[in-house]
């Protein structure tokens, strides 16, 4: 496995490093205890961490979630906003405790999000914003200029974690809807359907006019268009199961569909 670039940067530092496969044991609570740190960061991490370590630095830990909390607390926040359409999204810098992504924010930073922006162009953008809101939020948490405000839980929406089945395309759905569906999962997992002969991954989607039975292609030349719920959807970009992304007009020149054929 690749290491994170946080433990490369550790290591060229000379820090001393912790890389548990899970964050529990005496052992390694103990290693944390005795670092003495007066404050930890959690960013992206897929495990759930213990109040008794949570506890263990004086000003607990904090976290950079990617979303404007409550909005979108979780495990995928960056798929939800795509999904569900959202306009605007950011990153808080919370107060870690016991309950899923529920403490109180020291800030937020909001941007927006942009028509055609896919979840991993989005998350990219996030990163560099929730960078600078660690910065900001560390300086003035040091200095005692910055108290976390408690979040309003009735206005809590939750972002599940992501899974294959998750980004199955349903052709009864809308146009726009299935167009949100296949950005919100570019580039992991990848929006996917059933299609004469193997699975197929879709990329760069747009909603398009054109009516048909949901899942019928309407049109395969240099581009590929399915009909759905209401509306179709116009496909620029695919990626058949064990070969390599390329574009819809590339694929098609093998005659792979046809139309009138069914996807899904």
């Amino acid at each position: 496995l690749v290491p994170p670039p946080v433990k490369n940067t550790a290591l060229r530092a000379g820090l001393r490093l912790l890389q548990p496969e899970r964050p529990i044991g005496d052992s390694f609570t103990a290693a944390v205890r005795e670092a003495g740190a007066e404050l930890g960061v959690v960013v992206a991490y897929g495990h759930i961490l213990r109040p008794d370590l949570l506890a263990i630095p004086a000003r607990g830990m904090i976290n950079i979630h990617a979303s404007l909390l409550p909005r979108w607390r979780g495990a995928a926040p960056v798929q939800a906003a795509n999904l569900a359409g959202d306009a605007t999204t950011g990153v808080s810098v919370m107060q870690m405790e016991a309950g899923l992504d529920s403490g109180p924010v020291f800030l937020r930073r909001e941007t927006p999000i942009g028509p055609t922006e896919t979840a991993g162009e989005l998350t990219t953008r996030l990163a560099a914003l929730g960078a600078d809101a660690l910065v900001e939020a560390l300086d003035r948490i040091a200095h005692q200029d910055l108290v976390p405000a408690p979040q309003d839980g009735g206005r809590a929406t939750f972002a599940p974690k992501v899974s294959r089945e998750t980004a199955r395309v349903d052709w009864n759905r809308d146009a726009e809807e299935l167009s949100r569906h296949v950005r919100a999962f570019d580039p992991w997992p990848g929006a996917w359907t059933s299609s004469p002969g193997a699975e197929l991954k879709l990329f760069h989607a747009a909603a398009t006019a054109g009516n048909g039975v949901a899942g019928t292609v309407l049109r395969a030349d240099q581009t590929l268009v399915v009909a759905c719920g209401s509306g179709a959807l116009a496909i620029d970009e695919v990626q058949p199961a064990g070969r390599r992304r390329l574009a819809t007009a590339e694929w098609l020149h093998g005659r792979p569909l046809a139309v009138g054929d069914r996807l899904g």
